[in-house]
């Protein structure tokens, strides 16, 4: 099985980085949307992100304009909502399809490696979230109904384990100097 550091992500700068920048981390990718129901779970993300950041975790965001049309604005656009609106300071990527034929690479592994419900491979609306143990291998797959509030006995089982992998590498300068 591979690990979610075989892949690349593409930064709202246009900046093509390797996953592995994250190695040693545990991780919460989450296709995201700005104008959704359930877009106030910016804000829980962020505490998570807080909180469990000095050790070792990071919440990725990746906008995803697939489910009803609700991430219609530009990749700058969604940065500025999503800094202005709920002061987040994870990553948030570059837009990305999660599903179909032009998925990301990194959504189709997500998917492959964690069914939905009934063992659906299909991501079915913003804010599902994967959870990525400290080797880059995605362990929880949640619901986007799920609160990410909910997540955090999950999250720090992870960040309790050894990490059996190099050390993490640190933020890439692409993370435009903002600080955790």
């Amino acid at each position: 099985m591979k690990d979610i550091y075989s892949f690349e992500a593409t930064t709202a700068g246009g900046e093509t980085i390797g996953m592995e920048v994250f190695a040693g981390e545990v991780l919460l990718i989450v296709n995201v949307a700005s104008k959704c129901g359930f877009t106030s779970q910016y804000a829980e993300l962020e505490a998570l992100h807080e909180r469990f950041g000095p050790e070792g975790f990071s919440v990725l965001g990746f906008p995803c304009n697939q489910f009803g049309g609700q991430e219609p604005g530009s990749d700058g656009e969604i940065q500025s909502f999503c800094r202005l609106t709920y002061g987040v300071s994870f990553p948030v990527f570059a837009k990305v399809e999660a599903n179909g034929p032009h998925a990301h690479p990194l959504f189709l592994f997500l998917r492959a490696e964690m069914p939905g419900f009934l063992g659906t491979h299909g991501i079915k609306w913003n804010f599902t979230k994967f959870l990525v143990n400290r080797q880059g291998k995605p362990v929880r797959r949640f619901a986007p109904t799920t609160p990410p509030r909910k997540l955090v006995d999950d999250i720090q089982r992870l960040l309790a384990e050894p990490v059996s992998r190099a050390e993490p590498v640190g933020e890439a300068a692409w993370y435009e100097g903002q600080e955790r």
